[in-house]
């Protein structure tokens, strides 16, 4: 049985028995109205001003120097393990900082970035600020999104539950803030899925629609490649419960729906490089690894674009080299299948935790929300087992996907028709609020109150879970307030660039370490794998502050 829109069960209903359909009464829609503007506005606060404050993070540096490079020089060269929609919505940005870039340089793209933020006369604060402006709003228009779905499948109250679950998640916050490309891709791909959902009822409209969605995932970043199989088979199930058709018919019909799904995902692919370069002028770079075996075969084969195909090896590249990791106080090598699991456990608020479990219960339980459960589920599971088979233990932005998809699944708690369901709902719904004001403005390093919050993340967890170079300028105001004229010795995990924030500091691990004296600065992230020379002037030093839940400052006798 098709599931309907609250509304429109009462409408229907209504019209069997003759009497008026029941409408909400305007007050009741005005409030609707509020709290949807009233947690949009909340989160483009918390999103905008952590962008404001926020030096560049590890990987934002490169999409910044690609994104200028692609609008400049029409250029794919740099940063081909990525493709460029993601870059060209920071670009949209961009434009408007106006940013200088030689048009001779020649470096690789971390050099790029450098030169573009520090080293040719822009302001990189501003930049920045231009640069993640196009991804917060994108990150409020998934919001509406996340509403949209919810209030579909269960009515606006639903809606609310999931967009507050969405707008007070401290991942898709701190992700949402910053030029990077984990929040647009699982966005992208949550929209195709809300779209192969209502393609249930208009298959003309929505199809086309689910696939450019879908293109869009993919022409963002490729670990959304394993989604598109499911994708596929989600728009088969939405066709072939057309009414009043045969078993060929419907099989016609689906076929028609897997064929134009894929042409028009495929298409949005290779726009999004013919809008970098028309002429898809490409070298293949001379340094890409050594790939053998089904994943070269599979690059082979997908009808992509060359540039596509070939950051494909770059990330098998990736996946082949060997990583370190952290979890719970373990400094390690390689991966581990529980990381994410355990860090979710870490970084998710304890009421969302909740309400994810109840929600996806509820979709399988309830029968009528069960033709939805596949579209929100076995993306999710699938997504998850693929990220928890890679080699890259670096934080809970490979899982971003679960905060959207979950949002909505967990919309389904108020098919529960108990008192005592809609106030725990309520309660949980609050618990996650106060959780996430509470670790403003630090969402990068948050951990829920089990695990002791914020301050105590770098304990459990390391790399974009915790510190991701993003307190550079908020050191450089600490030591300027509290420990001027020291001397100071920096250990710093990140792509900013130091001197250019006031920081004059020297790396102690090239020194004798009887020449380090005064402070010592170290990212959290470098403690957690700190070995050798930094394990053991850690070892003489005294904790006496920390900066924004990610830099410790030592004092060294």
């Amino acid at each position: 049985m098709v599931t309907l829109h609250v509304d429109e069960q009462h409408e229907r209903l209504s019209a069997n028995t003759g009497r008026p359909p029941r409408r909400f009464p305007v007050p009741r829609q005005w409030l609707f109205v509020l709290a949807v503007v009233a947690l949009l506005a909340q989160m483009a606060a918390a999103m905008v001003t952590t962008a404001v404050r926020q030096t560049p993070t590890i990987d934002e540096p490169v999409y910044v120097g690609t994104a200028v490079v692609y609008v400049q020089q029409h250029s794919l060269r740099y940063n081909p393990e990525h493709p460029p929609l993601g870059k060209l919505i920071i670009a949209s940005g961009l434009v408007f900082a106006h940013p200088h870039l030689d048009a001779d340089f020649t470096g690789d793209q971390t050099a790029l970035g450098k030169r573009v933020l520090y080293e040719s006369g822009n302001d990189p604060w501003r930049l920045m600020l231009w640069a993640r402006l196009p991804v917060i709003v994108l990150t409020l228009l998934f919001g509406l999104v996340v509403l949209a779905f919810g209030r579909e499948l269960v009515g606006r109250a639903g809606g609310l539950v999931a967009l507050a679950l969405y707008a007070f998640s401290p991942d898709v916050i701190a992700h949402g803030s910053l030029a990077t490309l984990d929040v647009p891709a699982c966005g992208f791909l949550l929209t195709s899925v809300w779209l192969l959902w209502r393609a249930r009822r208009r298959p003309l409209l929505h199809l086309p629609l689910a696939g450019a969605a879908l293109g869009a995932a993919v022409a963002t970043k490729m670990s959304m490649l394993p989604a598109v199989p499911v994708l596929l088979f989600l728009a088969v199930v939405s066709v072939w419960r057309a009414p009043g058709l045969g078993t060929r018919a419907k099989a016609r019909r689906a076929v028609v729906a897997v064929s134009g799904v894929a042409l028009v995902a495929l298409a949005v692919v290779w726009a999004t490089y013919l809008v970098v370069d028309p002429r898809l002028r490409w070298t293949t770079p001379g340094d890409l690894p050594a790939i053998h075996g089904p994943r070269a075969l599979l690059s082979g084969l997908l009808p992509f674009p060359q540039p596509f195909r070939d950051g494909m090896l770059v990330q098998f590249g990736y996946e082949n080299h060997t990583w370190d990791g952290f979890l719970f106080g373990r400094h390690y090598r390689g991966a581990l299948w529980y990381y994410l699991p355990a860090a979710l456990l870490v970084k998710t608020p304890l009421g969302m935790l909740v309400l994810w479990a109840a929600g996806a219960v509820a979709m399988v339980a309830v029968p009528r929300l069960r033709p939805a459960a596949p579209y929100l589920l076995i993306p999710s599971a699938l997504l998850l087992a693929a990220a928890m088979s890679g080699s890259r233990d670096l934080g809970v932005r490979y899982a971003l996907f679960l905060p959207l998809f979950l949002a909505v699944a967990a919309s389904a708690v108020v098919t529960f028709r108990r008192r005592w369901a809609y106030a725990v709902t309520a309660a949980l719904v609050l618990f996650v609020a106060v959780s996430s004001l509470r670790t403003y403005p630090y969402y990068l390093p948050y951990s829920n109150e089990a695990f002791g919050g914020p301050s105590k993340t770098r304990l459990r967890l390391h790399d974009s879970n915790v510190d991701w170079g993003q307190d550079l300028g908020l050191l450089a105001d600490r030591l300027d307030e509290r420990y001027p004229q020291e001397r100071v010795w920096l250990v710093y995990k990140g792509a900013g660039e130091p001197s250019y924030y006031g920081i004059e500091a020297d790396d102690p691990r090239t020194a004798p370490p009887g020449e380090v004296h005064g402070l010592l600065v170290v990212s959290d992230s470098s403690i957690a794998k700190a070995e050798g020379r930094l394990a053991a002037l850690l070892e003489g030093s005294t904790a006496i502050d920390e900066v924004g839940h990610s830099i410790t400052i030592f004092r060294r006798p």
